[in-house]
């Protein structure tokens, strides 16, 4: 290379650099760093106690009118040596970075390892001392407990109570609701630690771990119930960070949270329109949009339905109902999939969670949709549900005061989520430089040749004698 493209490359670096917004923001960012750094011997100096009294100071601060931007650099500065004496973590100078932008309602953009967990217990506890609540929104259980009970000690030594919500799995929310509590020992080692409480008091904790899902369906739950504003459960909904923010307000923003209840119509119309739409031909009687995941009979799939049925016109409004189950078994039959939309356990129908995989108990389709598949798989049909109250997830999560998030990809929906959410994505630098390669997705024309390639992928790796 010659040396005019060398100094070329250089000097579009520089201009990239100038005009970047990520550069910009974080340049204003790094002078609050540097105040949190120049803390660190004076909170090194303190005795446990003297610490633990910052958070009193803290919210008596705040009451004489101080803000949170004022009280950030100590704060972040006393929860560093929190962290450095309970758990023997000091974050890094990236990570009071990352959690500068979570708490001024933006996304951060953190490469995998670098400590996205760490980074979290900053903004939640200068947040949490404004005493209504800091939220931190998991995908499953098994993250919400192990983060709590791994950043527990942190809050518990500043004097902070810290919640934990979990899946109820057909139990009443208050046996799957729980306070860290380090001299809480029970029979069961997998709850060490997890004093039981109800979902009430959990919500009444500094910082509370839970699901998204959670979250959502004890809003809904609040809501139908209608009860008086000081015995709902779920407080106002004041701050928020999400985990793997773009999986659940990109990937799964539209995905509605839906509270049932029984209804009294027979199951026997269900078997009889499976009989039916079981002997219709593809292609002829139907057609299938696979990416819309939709169904749609043809003319003479419409009559053959009309002639079994013994009725002259499916779209009649007097045929409405009967209408609707046949809309609701011919997606059954040719849209929802067993053992990879659905399983079959026990004479049950469980729901596979299409986004992480993992059966969802208890949790049932609307709309006739689940009583159509029980008529397929022939397993005993319950009593279809009817909706009583819904919210997708991205209605849910704008109602938080404010919002923030955390994941290694954002960049990429950047526009998706300033538009919807009005959330800024800031890429947080690596603590050390990147030494592993990050290679393009590859992506094939068919199934076939995407199970090919993964099965070479599969011989290389074995002839290399790598492990994984």
């Amino acid at each position: 290379m010659h040396a005019w493209e060398r100094w070329a490359r250089r000097a579009w670096r520089r201009i990239q650099k100038v005009f970047d917004f990520n550069e910009r923001h974080l340049r204003r960012l790094w002078p609050i760093v540097e105040k949190v750094n120049a803390l660190e011997p004076v909170m090194v100096g303190l005795t446990d106690a003297q610490l633990r009294a910052k958070t009193d100071e803290f919210r008596e601060r705040l009451e004489k009118g101080e803000t949170l931007d004022d009280l950030l650099p100590e704060a972040f500065a006393v929860v560093r040596e929190a962290s450095r004496r309970t758990i023997g973590l000091r974050h890094f100078d990236v990570q009071i970075l990352g959690g500068i932008v979570l708490h001024q309602g933006k996304i951060a953009e953190m490469k995998t390892g670098e400590g996205k967990t760490l980074v979290a217990t900053l903004p939640l506890y200068l947040n949490a001392l404004e005493g209504k609540g800091a939220h931190l929104v998991t995908v499953n259980d098994y993250l919400a407990k192990r983060d709590a009970r791994w950043m527990g000690p942190i809050y518990h030594f500043l004097g902070l109570t810290v919640g934990i919500i979990q899946s109820a799995g057909g139990r009443h929310v208050d046996e799957a609701s729980f306070q860290y509590d380090p001299t809480y020992e029970p029979e069961d080692p997998r709850q060490q630690f997890l004093r039981p409480i109800t979902r009430r008091e959990t919500y009444r904790c500094d910082i509370t771990y839970g699901t998204n899902h959670e979250f959502g369906f004890d809003y809904l739950r609040d809501n139908f119930s209608m009860m008086r504003a000081e015995d709902l459960v779920q407080p106002e909904l004041h701050y928020a960070i999400i985990d793997e923010v773009d999986s659940i307000l990109i990937d799964e923003a539209r995905v509605p949270l839906i509270i049932s209840g029984p209804s009294e119509r027979s199951p026997e119309l269900y078997y009889k329109v499976d009989r039916i739409i079981a002997s219709l031909r593809p292609e002829v009687d139907y057609t299938v949009d696979e990416k819309a995941r939709t169904a749609t009979l043809t003319e003479e799939g419409v009559a053959k339905v009309e002639r079994a049925l013994g009725i002259t016109n499916l779209s009649d409004p007097e045929n409405i109902l009967i209408n609707h189950h046949v809309q609701a078994a011919l997606k059954a039959h040719t849209v929802f999939r067993r053992d990879r939309d659905y399983v079959v356990k026990d004479g049950e129908i469980i729901i596979v969670d299409e986004f992480t995989g993992r059966l969802m108990p208890g949790r049932r389709w609307s709309d006739g949709l689940h009583q159509a598949i029980e008529a397929k798989e022939r397993v005993p049909i319950q009593h279809e549900s009817q909706t009583l109250a819904t919210i997708t997830y991205q209605n849910f999560f704008r109602m938080y005061r404010k919002l923030a998030g955390m994941t290694g990809t954002a960049k990429t929906e950047e526009s998706e989520f300033a538009r919807i959410y009005g959330m800024e994505v800031v890429v947080i630098p690596t603590n050390k430089p990147m030494v592993r390669l990050d290679h393009s997705d590859i992506v094939y024309k068919t199934e076939e040749a995407k199970f090919r390639g993964i099965v070479y992928e599969i011989l290389q790796t074995y002839a290399r004698q790598q492990p994984v």
